[in-house]
């Protein structure tokens, strides 16, 4: 809309065939367009029979511009500087481009030093996902389009890859690590898939209607990251002073519980439908976390630290 503006403003008589000819969109997405700019936007077009092109029946100083606060502006810089984790992705391009117009349509009355704001927020992961670009943007793309894929897949701990069937419902970016959740042809059953497993992704030609039953929340609402299970458990922990703050900085799931202890320590309580994530959890905080039950929990920690010792 704005290079639509600047050629009528230019005085040229514009057409919609012309436009759409230098845009390389359709006719109808000009007229869509003008339509747009003429009833909301309330600028002053109309189409002349003589010149046979568009033209202003008003001077027209500047294009319309959004409002926007020194807050919104600032949240605007931030999430530019969140994009840092879609570098080389297929959200890369799309996302910064929106940014980028979003900008230039901000008055020029505004006047904030973003130089500082650039220099003092940041955002890092601890640990990058290695991912294959263009099997990544076959899986974004099948997903959106509801196309069938053929993968070549290796589970974790296998060797051997195997050609899986699947409908991919959704693609997620969860805890900064990415998951497809597709239907599984040969097992039916939904399953969850690690982009960087899969080796190859090939379109069947067919495609699947949308799934009615999927809903990402319900699938892990009972879960501590993405890995679901059939059971009902749980769990409580308790935290010593040393790691009591961390503990209590953060909403771990929706079902956490928290309780202080007198020594200064915090008792953490959730319900999970599965024990594997919260394994690796619990012995990610060493000596500073005690499994209180269920006893398969406290089992399975206490055999892993003896593994670890013996390494």
């Amino acid at each position: 809309m704005l290079r639509i503006h600047k050629a009528i403003q230019s005085g040229k008589f514009p057409n919609a065939t012309r436009l759409a000819a230098e845009l390389e969109v359709s006719t109808k997405s000009i007229h869509r367009d003008l339509e747009f700019m003429r009833d909301r936007l309330e600028l002053p077009i109309e189409y002349s029979p003589q010149n046979f092109g568009y033209h202003y029946t008003a001077e027209v100083t500047a294009f319309p511009t959004l409002h926007i606060t020194e807050g919104e502006l600032v949240a605007l810089v931030i999430a530019e500087k969140a994009l840092e984790q879609y570098r080389g992705t297929q959200f890369e391009k799309p996302l910064l481009s929106a940014i980028r117009k979003i900008e230039q349509s901000l008055p020029d009355t505004i006047s904030l030093n973003l130089a500082d704001i650039e220099q003092t927020i940041s955002f890092r992961t601890r640990a990058e996902p290695i991912l294959n670009l263009a099997t990544f943007d076959a899986l974004a793309k099948a997903t959106a389009h509801r196309r069938q894929l053929e993968l070549v897949y290796r589970k974790a701990g296998s060797r051997q890859s195997e050609v899986r069937l699947v409908d991919p419902y959704h693609l997620a970016n969860i805890n900064g690590e990415w998951f497809l959740f597709a239907w599984d042809h040969a097992r039916k059953d939904l399953r969850t898939f690690v982009p960087a497993r899969v080796q190859s992704a090939k379109a069947t030609g067919r495609t699947f209607p949308p799934p009615q039953k999927f809903s990402l929340e319900k699938r892990l609402r009972d879960s501590f990251g993405v890995h679901s299970g059939e059971g009902e458990f749980d769990v409580v922990l308790r935290f010593n002073p040393r790691v009591a703050d961390y503990i209590r900085e953060k909403k771990w799931h929706q079902s956490q519980q928290m309780r202080d202890l007198q020594d200064g320590g915090v008792e953490l309580c959730f319900t999970l439908s599965s024990l594997v994530e919260i394994e690796r959890w619990v012995l990610s905080w060493g000596g500073d976390a005690v499994v209180v039950k269920p006893r398969p929990l406290a089992d399975a920690v206490k055999e892993a630290a003896k593994r670890i010792l013996q390494a």
